[in-house]
């Protein structure tokens, strides 16, 4: 997704999709990544714009529901768009037999959420203080 203004491309994200196999069902599930906003235009609400019609893009889609990682520092952010921060969460990448967990040393990150759909609400509570393994391969490490 691209957010242009004045026909300058001034933040930019894409939108990942993939089956999510977590407690017993399959959820049709999207992710953040590669969020960006340009650095000169940063703090004029561009990238919380863009998020936040990701959000409602991933719910046009027919997506159960949105999950990623972010760097602890931008939780709040996300969560200002509509995300909600699943606690003790981990996502693991990589693939069964070279995993690539979001909790690894050295990376500060936290897992947020959108629930769209009633299955994946009602299965929102399972969740926090899981381990969830996407194992996308190697070349997108967590995607």
């Amino acid at each position: 997704m691209l957010l242009i203004d004045d026909g300058v491309v001034v933040a930019a994200l894409d939108i990942l999709r993939k089956p999510l196999h977590h407690a017993g069902t399959t959820f049709q599930a999207g992710g953040l990544s590669t969020v960006v906003t340009r650095a000169d235009l940063r703090g004029r609400g561009y990238g919380h714009r863009l998020v936040t019609d990701a959000r409602n893009t991933m719910m046009d889609l027919y997506l159960d529901l949105g999950i990623f990682t972010c760097d602890r520092p931008l939780q709040r952010f996300y969560e200002s768009a509509g995300w909600q921060h699943l606690p003790n969460t981990v996502l693991i990448g990589g693939t069964p037999d070279n995993p690539f967990p979001s909790d690894q040393p050295g990376f500060d990150k936290v897992v947020l959420a959108a629930f769209f759909t009633p299955a994946a609400t009602q299965a929102a509570p399972t969740f926090p203080n899981t381990r969830i393994p996407l194992h996308p391969g190697h070349i997108d490490k967590l995607w």
